[in-house]
């Protein structure tokens, strides 16, 4: 494939994502594909998962714990191998009702005709203040909730 076709599947991708049919999506990807993704503390799917089932349960996981309020694609560039995708996203958290912006950057390696590798560079930072559960706040900060009383 040339790098108009890699482009071109990675769009693919991302619209088989936003309708929410990964079944289809994951189609695109290598048996073994190498998900790499920076592992953030209370955020259950981050992190690193390896071959096609690791990375069905993480959008499994991803759909359980967040919600996309707003997920957009904005920059694609497309060379030899790689396709390297800017965008940003709005995500709320099920379990905490808190949303977080996120600007992104990924990049895919493609190797015949799948998506052999996919890593994302995101706001870790915000992604993990928003999963943070509530009783933990005092805890990050070393204060506790009489503190705060006088």
């Amino acid at each position: 494939m040339d790098s108009q076709q890699n482009k071109q599947m990675v769009l693919r991708g991302y619209e088989l994502f936003q309708a929410g049919d990964i079944q289809e999506l994951l189609q695109l990807f290598s048996d073994d594909i190498e998900w790499i993704g920076s592992p953030v503390e209370f955020v259950p799917f981050s992190g690193n998962h390896h071959g096609k089932q690791e990375v069905a349960e993480f959008f499994m996981e991803m759909d359980s714990a967040q919600e996309a309020e707003l997920f957009e694609p904005q920059d694609v560039i497309a060379e030899g191998d790689k396709v390297v995708v800017t965008g940003n996203s709005k995500w709320i958290v099920k379990a905490t009702g808190q949303s977080y912006d996120s600007p992104w950057v990924h990049v895919f390696t493609i190797q015949d005709g799948k998506i052999i590798k996919f890593q994302e560079y995101n706001d870790t930072a915000a992604g993990r203040a928003a999963f943070l559960p509530r009783d933990s706040l005092f805890q990050d900060t070393n204060l506790d909730s009489s503190s705060l009383l006088h």
